[in-house]
C-alpha cells in the first residue's frame, strides 16, 4: 500500500503493508531511532509521537492510518545542537537520566503546550500520566516544563 505523509515537515510516500506499525516504519524504514520501543502495547509511553499535534503511541498505530497526516518524532521536535528552552530546563533540572523515555514524555509535553500555553501542575501531570519514566521521577521533569511556561521574574 502506498501511504503518503508528513513526517517532521517532510511529506514522504512509503510503499509499505498498511498494517505495519508507525513505530516500525519510523525505526526499521526511515531510520528515525530517536523513537523508542518499550512494552509494544501502548503502556509506558515510550513511542509517543505527535500525530496532527496529538500525543500518540506510535505502536499502537497500523501506516495504514498515517495516510495524510503529520507525524512529529523527537529529531523534529528537538535538536541537540539548537536545543530548546524546554530541552535546556529538562537538562538544567536533573529532568533527563538514562534518556529513555525522554523522547516520548518530550513528545506529549509538546502537544500539551501547543494547546495550553501556561499549563497548571496537574494539567502537566495529566499529559506525561501515559509515560512511564523509571529513573527521574515525574517530580523533575514537572518543574521543567513549569520553568518553561513561567514568567523569568516568576522563576526567581
Amino acid at each position: 500500500m502506498k501511504v503518503t505523509l508528513k513526517i517532521n515537515g517532510e511529506t514522504l510516500t512509503l510503499d509499505v503493508p498498511p498494517m505495519m506499525r508507525l513505530i516500525d516504519v519510523l525505526r526499521d524504514r526511515l531510520d528515525r531511532t530517536a523513537t523508542k520501543e518499550g512494552c509494544g502495547e501502548g503502556e509506558c509511553g515510550t513511542c509517543t509521537v505527535l500525530v496532527d499535534g496529538e500525543a500518540m503511541n506510535a505502536c499502537l498505530i497500523p501506516i495504514g492510518q498515517c495516510e495524510g497526516r503529520s507525524i512529529e518524532t523527537a529529531e523534529g521536535l528537538s535538536s541537540a545542537a539548537e536545543p530548546t528552552a524546554l530541552d535546556r530546563a529538562m537538562v538544567e533540572r536533573g529532568a533527563v537520566q538514562c534518556g529513555f523515555c525522554t523522547p516520548g514524555m518530550v513528545a506529549s509535553v509538546r502537544g500539551l503546550l501547543r494547546r495550553v500555553e501556561k499549563p497548571t501542575e496537574a494539567e502537566i501531570r495529566e499529559a506525561i500520566a501515559g509515560n512511564i519514566c523509571r529513573c527521574t521521577g515525574y517530580k523533575r521533569i514537572v518543574e521543567a516544563v513549569m520553568a518553561v511556561t513561567e514568567p523569568a521574574e516568576e522563576r526567581r
